[in-house]
């Protein structure tokens, strides 16, 4: 229960970090709104963007982290229906390795 909490608070956060978040240079706040498969091949085509990294909000929720190799990144978040909205963009994106015998 605790857990399911957190993660709503953190995906609350997200969202209104991403409505209220002032344009920078560095990371845009947008709500682009079209269906998952549409934007994954709109990702790939255009900035070579592939699936880094992927969570459950809740029961009908997950958000999505796509990136590529040149540091450009987007977040988004994806319902059931397969409706999804972009709701980050940014640059500079670097994945870091779990350590050995770390939990994420």
């Amino acid at each position: 229960m605790g857990r399911t909490m957190l993660c709503r608070l953190i995906g609350t956060a997200l969202v209104a970090t991403a409505i209220l978040h002032p344009n920078s240079a560095a990371s845009q706040a947008m709500l682009a709104c079209a269906q998952r498969a549409d934007i994954v091949a709109f990702l790939d085509a255009r900035y070579s963007e592939k699936l880094s990294a992927i969570g459950q909000l809740d029961r009908k929720t997950i958000i999505e982290i796509f990136a590529a190799e040149s540091g450009s990144w987007t977040m988004m978040v994806t319902n059931v229906s397969g409706r999804s909205c972009v709701i980050l963009t940014g640059q500079k994106w670097e994945s870091i390795p779990a350590l050995p015998g770390s939990k994420a």
